[in-house]
């Protein structure tokens, strides 16, 4: 079934990637931040309405977590009030809302991952600002909450693997985190997984959607040497705790996408994604 499909936030990482691959099987209208500013509540009510879309797919994200601390508001009025906005939008034009969220909403002081039954526990702003937007997000009647996290793929390459790929593959080394362990979520099979949640009967709720398995920054960085031939020995680890951050990050954020494949949707495992990214990016 071929549905209207609003993706807010066309111009980031996620969304240019929605926006494209999505044209395929439905009609899009794309808005980025310069279109539709999502901190103005009435605007944005307004441009959902203007569109009526059958799905309303929020990439919009406040992201800089370090920056948070100082800048809370803003953080707070795209990932969490402009969510309370969509949602509250989305029952007014019964349409089904896709939102994103983090694997910052845990503390990551577990060793297995999460699901979605546990409990959150953010340790930082930009965390609490993601909880409260999916609590927020669960207003709508239809609702999909995604949980990503360690995104990498689309066009933009900015990623912290594209810089790993790009530092190995020109013969310089790179530092890797030895204790933070990640379930990598690539964008192409983010948007298939969205694709496919948005056009079946799978219950509303919140989904974790990444790769499947997990591993360490230093376990990607040494993936990615292997994959494009560069020495091993050029990924140095090195602890959290050596970095200098102003914000501390989820240790062990895995997550378990066991519910997303209850529903149907299996999910490539991260080394599988890894390859296709980057022999993509080579040809």
């Amino acid at each position: 079934m071929r549905r209207l499909a609003l993706v807010l936030g066309a111009g980031g990482q996620l969304g240019e990637a929605m926006t494209e691959q999505l044209t395929v099987r439905h009609e899009v209208v794309p808005r980025s931040r310069t279109d539709v500013d999502v901190t103005r509540a009435e605007a944005l009510r307004e441009a959902v309405h203007g569109i009526c879309p059958d799905v309303i797919i929020n990439c919009s994200a406040y992201t800089n977590v370090d920056r948070a601390e100082q800048e809370p508001l803003d953080a707070l009025a795209v990932n969490a009030w402009a969510v309370r906005t969509l949602a509250r939008a989305a029952n007014e034009i019964d349409a089904a809302l896709v939102h994103y969220s983090t694997d910052f909403v845990f503390d990551g002081e577990t060793d297995r991952p999460y699901t979605e039954k546990d409990s959150p526990n953010p340790r930082s702003t930009y965390g609490t600002s993601k909880l409260l937007g999916e609590w927020f997000a669960q207003e709508a009647k239809r609702h999909y909450v995604l949980r990503v996290e360690s995104l990498f793929g689309g066009t933009r390459a900015r990623s912290t693997i594209d810089r790993m790929a790009t530092e190995l593959g020109g013969g310089r080394s790179v530092r890797a985190f030895s204790d933070r362990t990640v379930s990598p979520s690539y964008v192409d099979d983010v948007v298939d997984a969205t694709r496919r949640l948005i056009g079946s009967s799978a219950s509303p709720g919140i989904y974790h959607c990444v790769n499947s398995g997990w591993t360490t920054w230093a376990g990607v960085a040494r993936e990615v040497a292997r994959l494009i031939g560069a020495p091993e020995r050029a990924v140095e680890d090195i602890p959290v705790s050596a970095a200098g951050l102003t914000v501390s990050r989820p240790q062990f954020a895995a997550l378990s996408n066991a519910r997303l494949t209850a529903a149907g949707i299996r999910m490539p495992t991260w080394q599988d994604a890894l390859a296709r990214y980057l022999s993509a990016k080579a040809d």
